[in-house]
C-alpha cells in the first residue's frame, strides 16, 4: 500500500526515460554503444501558465499539449543520446545522399505527420460512424437511437485502439519501449511507498499505475462515449466537425479522472482504472537492472525537497 501519492509522472524513451516533477524534468538515456547514461533536465513546462488554465477542466488540454510537444522532443533527443542514430549515420557515411535524398528527408516528417492525422482521423473518427451508416441503413428506428450509436461507435473506437497497440507490440523496439515504460510505473511505485530507491526494491513493485498514459487515453475513449450521446445529428462531416469541438472536453474530463485516479483508492477509482491497468498488460513489460537504474536516476533528479509532488 502506498504511504504517499506523487504527481511526479513519466514516459518511456528509446533506451531510456523521462521523468516529470512539479519543478525540473529529467529524461535518463542509455547509450548502446558504452552502456553509460546520459542525463538531462530541463524546466517544467506549464510553470508560469495562467490560473486560470490550471482550473480544473482546463488545465488538461494544455497539459496534453504540454505532454505531447515535450514528449516527442524528449523522444527525438534520446534517439540521439542512445547512439542508435548514430549507428545508422555509419551504415550511410559510404553513402553521399544527392540534392534530391536531402530535399526527401526534410519533407518526410511533415507529411508523416498530417498522414498519421488523416489516418487516424479516418480510423477513429469517420469510420465507426461510416459503419454505424451502412449497418443501420435499413432500419431507420435504430439508426435514429442516439444512445445505440454512441455506443456503437465507443466500443469501436476502443477495439481499434487496443488492436492498434497490440499490434505495435509485436515489433522488438516498441517492446523494449514497453520495458522501460514498465521500469517507469516500478520506480513511481516504489518512491510511493516510501521505499529507498534501489534496483532490489523497484524490481518487485507493480508495474501497473492508474495514473498513466494509457490508462488516460481509455478514459478518453469511454467520457467521448458519453459526449458523443449528446450529439444528435446524422450528417457525416457535421458530426466529425462536433466531435472534434468537443475534443477539449473529452480531455479535460479524462484528465480529472486519471488525476483522481492516482490520487484517492476508492472503489470508483479502481473502477474506472481497471480498463486502463488492464492495458497496461500490453503496455508495459517487466524490465530488466539496467532499465530500472536509468528510471531511478530520472527519478532521483525531479523529487522536491519541499513535498511540493505529493497529494
Amino acid at each position: 500500500m502506498a504511504t504517499k501519492k506523487t504527481s511526479i509522472g513519466g514516459q518511456a524513451l528509446i533506451e531510456g526515460i523521462m521523468m516529470r516533477g512539479p519543478k525540473v524534468t529529467a529524461m535518463a538515456v542509455r547509450n548502446i554503444n558504452t552502456k553509460q547514461i546520459t542525463m538531462e533536465e530541463y524546466p517544467t513546462k506549464g510553470q508560469d501558465r495562467a490560473k486560470i488554465l490550471k482550473l480544473p477542466f482546463i488545465r488538461g488540454i494544455f497539459n496534453m499539449i504540454d505532454s505531447l510537444s515535450f514528449g516527442y522532443k524528449c523522444l527525438m533527443r534520446s534517439a540521439e543520446l542512445s547512439g542508435i542514430e548514430d549507428e545508422e549515420e555509419e551504415a550511410k557515411k559510404d553513402k553521399k545522399p544527392s540534392a534530391w535524398d536531402r530535399i526527401f528527408e526534410k519533407l518526410m516528417m511533415p507529411i508523416a505527420t498530417v498522414l498519421a492525422i488523416v489516418l487516424a482521423m479516418g480510423l477513429f473518427v469517420y469510420l465507426p460512424m461510416q459503419l454505424w451508416k451502412w449497418i443501420t441503413a435499413s432500419s431507420p428506428a435504430v439508426a435514429g437511437n442516439y444512445y445505440l450509436r454512441a455506443c456503437f461507435e465507443g466500443v469501436l473506437r476502443i477495439m481499434l485502439f487496443v488492436g492498434y497497440v497490440w499490434a505495435t507490440s509485436l515489433m522488438k523496439d516498441i517492446r523494449r519501449t514497453y520495458m522501460y515504460h514498465g521500469a517507469e510505473h516500478k520506480t513511481i511505485f516504489c518512491y510511493e511507498k516510501g521505499l529507498p530507491l534501489t534496483v532490489e526494491n523497484v524490481r518487485v513493485q507493480s508495474r501497473f499505475h492508474p495514473r498513466c498514459g494509457t490508462s488516460f487515453m481509455v478514459l478518453m475513449l469511454i467520457v467521448g462515449i458519453v459526449v458523443s450521446i449528446f450529439i444528435r445529428v446524422d450528417n457525416l462531416v457535421l458530426r466529425t466537425g462536433l466531435k472534434l469541438l468537443t475534443f477539449p472536453i473529452v480531455v479535460g474530463v479524462g484528465y480529472e479522472l486519471i488525476k483522481l485516479a492516482g490520487r484517492a483508492d476508492n472503489l470508483f477509482t479502481r473502477i474506472i482504472s481497471a480498463p486502463g491497468k488492464w492495458l497496461q498488460h500490453i503496455t508495459t513489460r517487466e524490465p530488466d537492472d539496467s532499465m530500472i537504474e536509468c528510471a531511478i536516476a530520472a527519478m532521483e533528479k525531479v523529487i522536491p525537497g519541499d513535498g511540493s509532488d505529493t497529494w
